[in-house]
């Protein structure tokens, strides 16, 4: 966050510069408009790879029956889907997203395919979680950092409403480590893909700021310490697909 022109706070909103409050509000209009093409788009974009990247990041989450999860901007519920099995009846996930299209798309999706029961749906937001302290054993966020306006705040609330022995996972698109891929990650990323979201979703625009907000969001190791600075312990990462995404943890003792 900056000081702007006209001396208040602004923030990224991809590559453009746009008043700190305006940011949640164009971020949100985004998935709205994306909202029904979501998940055909989230195959094509990544070949389907995403749903390997979930998964890998569901088995690093080593859930129990009876385990507590918050699963933030959980948008149609991939991770949602995983874990719920995983925590059994005694357990609970706590589904969660700030924008209100998409969780209704994820609650009718999860309730489609027989999974309820273990379940509860949370409109909220990141940084101001309406949950009291050391509530959940785990906390997962799948894609949705970056979309965040004040990032660090998110983190430390979602330090604070874990419980001791609570671990947090952050699957996140990254920095390629190899680097002679770069360019070719470019012109996918700024032609191919706003190409394919007008064809598909009927929408350029958001997948133009879907490839700048990757470019924005911190690398591997600055948000590595990110999480340290929120108070989290035992920080490390993983890279996947050369670093294309990356799924952070960080513990709670």
């Amino acid at each position: 966050m900056t000081r702007g022109d006209d001396g208040g706070e602004s923030t990224d909103f991809g590559f453009a510069r746009v008043p700190l409050r305006e940011k949640a509000r164009r971020v949100r209009g985004v998935f709205e408009s994306v909202a029904s093409r979501y998940d055909i788009m989230n195959d094509l974009m990544s070949a389907g790879l995403h749903r390997l990247w979930k998964r890998q990041t569901v088995a690093m989450a080593r859930l129990r029956p009876g385990h507590r999860v918050l699963d933030l901007a959980a948008g149609t519920g991939d991770l949602t889907r995983l874990m719920a099995p995983l925590v059994g009846d005694r357990g609970r996930v706590v589904m969660s997203d700030i924008n209100e299209a998409m969780l209704s798309l994820g609650r009718a999706r999860l309730l489609d395919q027989g999974i309820a029961g273990n379940i509860d749906y949370v409109l909220a937001d990141a940084e101001k979680l309406p949950f009291a302290d050391a509530r959940f054993d785990r906390v997962t966020i799948a894609f949705g950092l970056r979309n965040v306006t004040d990032k660090l705040a998110a983190l430390r609330d979602m330090r604070r409403v874990l419980r001791p022995g609570g671990l947090l996972l952050v699957l996140e698109f990254s920095r390629l480590y190899i680097r002679a891929l770069q360019p070719l990650y470019d012109t996918y990323s700024f032609h191919l893909l706003p190409r394919m979201g007008e064809l598909v979703a009927g929408d350029a625009d958001s997948y133009r700021y879907l490839a700048e907000s990757i470019r924005m969001h911190p690398d591997q190791e600055t948000l590595r310490t990110m999480m340290e600075e929120a108070g989290l312990e035992d920080c490390d990462y993983t890279n996947m697909s050369g670093g294309v995404v990356a799924v952070h943890r960080g513990h709670v003792y």
